[in-house]
């Protein structure tokens, strides 16, 4: 027992705490998620794997040894939402470091010139009548791959057409908004549905829709409920109700961080 304490070196300790820090990491990525208890039974078979190889047990060892094999591929397709929004948050950090200061080209202009005045104004309004609305407000990155599933519309920005967009005969009132550049992008856009777990039942689909889009993307929702008439913002997959009278300073706020 004295050899093995006497033969751990600083680079084993080293080791232990950045597999401890990868897997505290991969807890706060999953936790909320239903990937979660899939996560916790990916972890004890390996754990199981090396106690029957410490035993010396090799049948159980070449069967379980067989499904680690093969395991990785197996994590890539079932993890493949958290890896993406893993990567996102690695990519996002650091194009805001030192890398974009070189390289300026990494960073993608925000809505920084946005109307604000008539996107808070069409969704007090929306909130007054009741009227359902998301609206996806672009930041750091273009959303192309949203904006492709929807309808071009490419128009100035005003309360009234985002309205009449969101009127409920309207043919594009389902779907997300897209505003980037001061300008609405496009309509009717299908979102990612958030898979957490802990989600508050009152929220509806608009509602995870915006928590699952803001999970993979750095931008803004904003959603007007249909049932209430509230109005919620969501950023980094957090939702939080806001009032009316704040919603400007609010959108500024965001769209500056």
């Amino acid at each position: 027992m004295i050899d093995l304490f006497i033969q751990v070196t600083v680079f084993d300790i080293i080791d232990i705490l950045l597999v401890a820090g990868l897997f505290y990491g991969l807890y706060r990525l999953l936790k909320g998620t239903s990937a979660m208890s899939i996560f916790i039974g990916i972890v004890a078979i390996f754990l199981i794997w090396q106690l029957v190889k410490a035993l010396q047990m090799e049948m159980l060892t070449a069967i379980l040894g067989a499904f680690v094999s093969v395991g990785f591929i197996a994590l890539i397709i079932i993890f493949q939402p958290e890896i993406r929004r893993f990567l996102f948050t690695i990519g996002d950090q650091a194009r805001e470091g030192k890398l974009a200061q070189k390289f300026k080209f990494l960073r993608v202009r925000s809505n920084v010139d946005l109307d604000i005045d008539s996107v808070a104004k069409a969704c007090i309004n929306m909130s007054d009548i009741k009227q359902g609305a998301l609206i996806l407000l672009t930041r750091k990155n273009n959303m192309d791959d949203i904006v492709s599933t929807g309808v071009v519309v490419n128009a100035d920005i005003s309360h009234s057409l985002i309205e009449n967009i969101f009127f409920k005969n309207s043919p594009l009132h389902d779907g997300a908004m897209v505003i980037r550049h001061n300008r609405i992008t496009a309509a009717r856009c299908i979102l990612p549905v958030s898979n957490k777990t802990n989600i508050p039942g009152h929220y509806g689909l608009r509602h995870r829709a915006a928590i699952g889009v803001t999970e993979v993307n750095d931008c803004i929702a904003l959603v007007v409920s249909e049932e209430t008439g509230n109005i919620s913002m969501v950023t980094g997959g957090e939702i939080r109700t806001i009032n009316p009278s704040e919603l400007k300073d609010i959108i500024e706020k965001e769209l500056k961080v």
